[in-house]
């Protein structure tokens, strides 16, 4: 952690040597980390513009689930002055899950806030990746993206993995500080149907995806994790294979409103993942996603959001 904000520190003093002596008409800042956004609000204060802010976490959630109780209760008043003042600063104030509008409006009653999640790749829109039922036994159930705290990949595809042994391969796709965790995990478990292999470049990750019989995606079983989306989902949801997702609260309404068929068990619940990789059946099931990809492509978010900053900008402007 001292690393990081090390690092995140001589960033931030870079960007503001950089901006000394820019003019603007807008500033932009996405809050994945919310000192991001407090540096799009100190910029924004400093020259006097706008900030549309782009709101991707709610930190002082994530700190009470990596923190130590007694640490969370010393850091969290300087994290929520930090938070209020970006909120505060901004003129238009995106949130990309709709999971967290409770957090905010309790919190920033008067504040306005729009809704525009992640969105699909260009690359993955159109992508020549169908179903075709199942296509093997042992079923091939792929993985691909982190494979850090925030997935805890390694507290169920063990166990889970010793259960379906002989009827289901787990093919892993990462990197992440969990990692040695999840190898060590499996180690201890035995298990060989648990495949690990390295990222993949984007041109590869669709043949891997096409090879597969379900994709699945992970969030651990921490509170911070009811309010947000996936972007997982996103990728996943443009391609027309089965959806096994261990999610709970916001990302469960989601997939029941927009992908109903993807199948939903609860964080680290090792029977619900049997259960749904037993529930894969050799018939082709209905996917189509025409209407989801429409309504998700990244480049209509994008445009969204373009005519959110020229609004602001042209309303600054007047």
């Amino acid at each position: 952690m001292f690393s990081q904000a090390r690092s995140y520190l001589d960033y931030a003093v870079g960007a503001l040597r950089y901006v000394h002596r820019q003019d603007y008409d807008v500033v932009f800042a996405t809050s994945s980390r919310l000192f991001t956004g407090v540096l799009g609000a100190v910029i924004a204060t400093w020259k006097r513009r706008p900030l549309y802010l782009d709101v991707r976490d709610i930190f002082v959630d994530t700190l009470k689930d990596v923190l130590t109780r007694r640490a969370f209760f010393l850091v969290r008043p300087f994290a929520t002055l930090l938070e209020r003042f970006a909120i505060s600063r901004a003129t238009t104030i995106n949130l990309v899950s709709q999971g967290f509008e409770d957090y905010f409006r309790n919190r920033y009653p008067g504040e306005h806030f729009t809704f525009l999640t992640n969105g699909i790749d260009d690359y993955f829109v159109g992508a020549p990746v169908r179903t075709q039922g199942r296509k093997s036994i042992p079923a091939n159930i792929v993985y691909a993206g982190n494979i850090g705290e925030g997935q805890g990949l390694e507290h169920i595809i063990p166990a889970a993995a010793r259960r379906l042994e002989g009827q289901a391969i787990f093919s892993i796709y990462g990197e992440g500080a969990r990692r040695p965790a999840l190898e060590r995990n499996c180690a201890l478990a035995g298990v060989q149907n648990v495949l690990l292999q390295p990222p993949v470049p984007r041109h590869r990750l669709l043949e891997v995806y096409e090879s597969c019989d379900a994709l699945l995606v992970h969030l651990n079983a921490y509170d911070a994790f009811l309010k947000v989306l996936p972007s997982k989902i996103f990728e996943y949801g443009a391609l027309g294979k089965p959806i096994i997702a261990g999610v709970a609260g916001y990302s469960v309404q989601f997939l029941r409103e927009h992908l109903p068929d993807a199948t939903v068990f609860e964080p680290r619940d090792v029977e619900g993942l049997v259960t749904a990789v037993k529930g894969l059946t050799e018939e082709s099931p209905n996917l189509d996603r025409t209407v989801f990809v429409a309504k998700f492509r990244r480049d209509a978010i994008s445009e969204q959001i373009a005519q959110g900053v020229r609004r602001i900008a042209d309303t600054s402007a007047e």
